[in-house]
């Protein structure tokens, strides 16, 4: 009699999917591997995250008994750009794939590689394939991309010039490992690309423009379909932004009820995000019996990390809501003193985001430090950021999380006067016209005596939008009444962005001079 168990199918060896966040160390790893001769290293984290996040859709990995050995990103881009003398730098908006255009009528084809060891499973050649059924299904006109000719620097004394190296390739008089199999795809070369990409010595700097045609593009008068980018994300993301009055407490728990108390009216109003103050859980030291030095403050602080960090992520998985825990002093495994934000989401996963930029009170009274790290966090509502306090007056941060997708930034912060809360403000409203993105900021308000360093607050917690037709007239989604514990909702929907962004009456992002300046993160 046949067996009427199910039969279990094996995971085929070799597969090539789209490219996922827990990707990106085995792919930075892969493409170390890839260019180790040439001595171009890596993707950063930030940049990877900012290709996935930009456009999901076009980003692949060759995945091979359960092994990363190939990967290709690409992302979408008007012709009137890519057909066009351009470098590397500058159309990808320095690596991390910035200036994706989702109506854009090319893709652009920003990486290939492959591992030496796994050259035989001609997996070039179905990343490629992969590409070009993208272009199919988005109806793009074709493909375009800078190709390396890593050859060139052995051959180019013998053929005097790149030019003069090009055209014997061209005629099929000459092999090139790389430009031979890329024509052989069905790639016409458009010209060659000087000072593309300056640190591929193997190159000399040099990539051959190509381009694939599209044969099933629609014609141009044709009328083409709505582009999908981003259907998976909610029309509507909706966050709550707690103005926490800074009381003494009893205990731990008692804190935890307070914060519990927000987090429930919050998750009962269906927020997808709610965002507590920077060092809100100063208010802990409130229970101390005496008053403690800077240094004894620090060191009473530091073992409620656990357990907050325990608290808030329960919280988001019982009721539903991602939290962007305020800031916590935390001492890190080196010994050093930083000021964390904790991201507890509601599927569980808890992120850490430091401060980059400790205020000169924070260093003085508790020896914080900076952190060294600053990425877009993955939520089911699409790619976030946190910038503490004195981290949104630095513009250079702002943009180096939506360079890697985020949509939303939020603001934890803690200030004692107008004067300080306005700075903070001014500069958030400023970080939400230059970059096109959301700001919310949440603040403390109230008085906790005997706690140094948090005598008096002042704040003014709002939601902020760039300023635009889509989005509200003065760019404030929604404010409170300064210096009273309060809690203020706002709909931000994540299409206006993206309108705001390739249609509106400015484009800030769009129009930057990427071949005048960029932005550098240096990784530690």
């Amino acid at each position: 009699m046949p067996s009427t168990a199910k039969t279990k199918h094996p995971k085929p060896p070799l597969i090539v999917r789209n490219a996922r966040v827990k990707d990106i160390p085995h792919i930075r790893s892969l493409v170390s591997r890839v260019y180790r001769a040439s001595g171009m290293g890596t993707y950063s984290r930030a940049m990877l995250l900012g290709q996935i996040h930009n456009f999901p859709e076009g980003q692949f990995v060759a995945e091979y008994e359960g092994a990363i050995v190939g990967y290709c990103a690409t992302f979408l881009i008007n012709g009137d750009v890519a057909l066009q003398p351009h470098t590397w730098n500058e159309i990808t908006g320095g690596g991390y794939a910035s200036r994706h255009d989702p109506n854009g009528d090319y893709l652009y084809g920003m990486e290939v590689c492959v591992d030496p060891e796994y050259r035989g499973l001609r997996l070039g050649q179905r990343l490629y394939d992969e590409r070009k059924k993208l272009a199919r299904s988005w109806d793009v006109k074709g493909i375009v991309f800078g190709g390396r000719i890593p050859s060139l620097s052995k051959r180019l004394r013998r053929y005097g010039t790149p030019d003069a190296y090009l055209e014997e390739v061209k005629a099929n008089r000459l092999r090139d490992p790389v430009l031979t199999f890329q024509m052989r795809n069905g790639f016409e070369v458009l010209g060659m690309l000087p000072r593309y990409l300056p640190e591929d010595k193997e190159s000399e700097g040099y990539a051959v423009h190509l381009v694939w045609r599209n044969p099933n593009a629609p014609d141009e008068k044709e009328e083409q379909r709505a582009k999908s980018y981003g259907g998976r994300l909610p029309d509507t993301v909706r966050v709550a932004t707690v103005q926490y009055m800074q009381r003494r407490v009893g205990s731990f728990e008692e804190f935890t009820d307070l914060v519990r108390y927000f987090v429930d009216v919050t998750a009962d109003y269906r927020a997808d995000f709610v965002v507590f103050p920077e060092l809100f859980t100063l208010q802990l030291l409130s229970m101390e019996d005496q008053e403690l030095s800077p240094a004894e403050s620090i060191e009473a602080l530091t073992k409620y990390t656990e357990p907050l960090k325990e608290a808030l992520s329960d919280m988001a998985v019982r009721y539903n809501i991602n939290i962007i825990g305020g800031s916590h002093p935390t001492r890190m495994p080196n010994g050093r003193v930083e000021n964390v934000c904790y991201v507890c989401l509601r599927s569980g996963e808890v992120h850490e985001q430091p401060k980059i930029h400790p205020t000169p009170n924070e260093v003085y009274w508790w020896n914080i430090e900076g952190g060294h790290s600053l990425n877009a966090i993955d939520t089911d509502c699409g790619p976030i950021g946190v910038l503490i306090c004195y981290d949104a007056e630095f513009p250079e941060l702002g943009r180096h999380l939506v360079d890697q997708g985020a949509n939303i930034v939020f603001v934890p912060f803690c200030t004692d006067e107008r004067q300080s809360y306005l700075r903070v403000r001014y500069c958030a409203q400023a970080r939400a016209i230059e970059n096109q993105c959301y700001l919310v900021m949440s603040g403390n308000v109230g008085n906790l005596p005997k706690v140094h360093n948090m005598d008096i607050q002042y704040a003014q917690s709002c939601i902020l939008t760039p300023c635009d037709f889509p989005f509200a007239r003065d760019g404030i989604a929604a404010d409170t009444t300064p210096n009273v514990e309060t809690v203020a909702f706002a709909d931000l929907r994540l299409e206006a962005l993206r309108a705001a962004r390739n249609s509106g009456t400015v484009q800030n992002l769009k129009d930057r001079r990427h071949d005048l300046y960029t932005t550098v993160w240096r990784e530690r």
